[in-house]
C-alpha cells in the first residue's frame, strides 16, 4: 500500500532494535553547502546510536566533489552515480539485504533533483517516504519550496530533524536518549524556511 492511502492507517517511522531488524534507511547526499542548510553530524550520530542503516550516494563526485567532511561520513561506503535517483542497481542491492524495510528517510541536496527523484521512486515501490525538510536544500529557495510541496502532494511525509529523531526514539527512557538529547539540544542552524511564510503557517501547500 502506498503511503497516505487507506482509512484508519497511521504511518509512523520507527527504528527497531537489532534483534527485531531495522526498518529504516537514511539517504544522505551531501556534497556542497546549499541555501538555508548546513550539514552536521547530529543526524548521522543518531542513526548510528539507533543502529539505523545509512546509505550515502554521491552525484557525479568527479565534477561536484565528494561528500562534505562536516557530515562525519568518512567511514561509510559511498555510491557514486549520475542518475538523479539514488535507487541505482548498487543501492537496490543494498536495500535488498533489508527484508523488513518499510520506510526511507531522505535528506541531502538538491530537493528538486535527487531528493525528488529518489522519493518518487521509493513511493512507487510502496515504501513510506519521510523527507527531512530542514536537512534538504537547493541552490534556489523557490526550487526547494516547490519540491517540498510536490513531495507532500505525492504522498511523502515532510518532517524536521528534531521531530524525526524524537519519533525514532519514542521514549525518554530509551537507553540512548541522554546521548541523543545532547544532539537535539545543540542550537540548530537556520533552515531558511520560516522566513518564506510571513504571517502564515509553513504547510508547504
Amino acid at each position: 500500500m502506498s503511503p497516505g492511502v487507506g482509512a484508519g492507517c497511521a504511518f509512523r517511522v520507527s527504528a527497531e532494535n537489532r534483534t527485531e531488524r531495522v526498518r529504516t534507511i537514511r539517504q544522505l547526499q551531501l556534497q556542497t553547502l546549499a541555501t538555508g542548510w548546513r550539514p552536521n553530524r547530529g543526524g548521522l550520530m543518531v542513526a548510528q546510536l539507533l543502529e539505523i542503516p545509512v546509505v550515502v550516494t554521491e552525484q557525479y563526485p568527479q565534477g561536484l566533489g565528494p561528500t562534505v567532511p562536516e557530515l562525519g561520513a568518512e567511514g561509510l561506503r559511498k555510491f557514486p552515480k549520475t542518475c538523479f535517483s539514488m535507487l541505482v542497481p548498487e543501492v537496490e542491492q543494498e536495500l535488498g539485504a533489508l527484508p523488513h524495510l518499510h520506510s526511507v528517510l531522505l535528506c541531502g541536496i538538491e530537493a528538486q533533483a535527487c531528493i525528488m527523484s529518489t522519493a518518487l521512486d521509493a513511493l512507487e515501490r510502496g515504501l513510506d517516504v519521510h523527507v527531512v525538510a530542514d536537512a534538504c536544500s537547493s541552490r534556489s529557495q523557490v526550487d526547494r519550496l516547490v519540491a517540498l510541496s510536490r513531495l507532500r502532494q505525492s504522498g511523502a511525509f515532510i518532517t524536521t530533524s528534531e521531530g524525526l529523531i524524537l519519533q525514532l526514539v519514542r521514549d525518554a527512557a530509551h537507553p540512548c536518549f541522554r546521548q541523543i538529547q545532547k544532539v537535539i539540544k545543540d542550537p540548530a542552524p537556520d533552515s531558511g524556511l520560516v522566513s518564506l511564510f510571513p504571517g502564515q503557517s509553513s504547510g508547504f501547500s
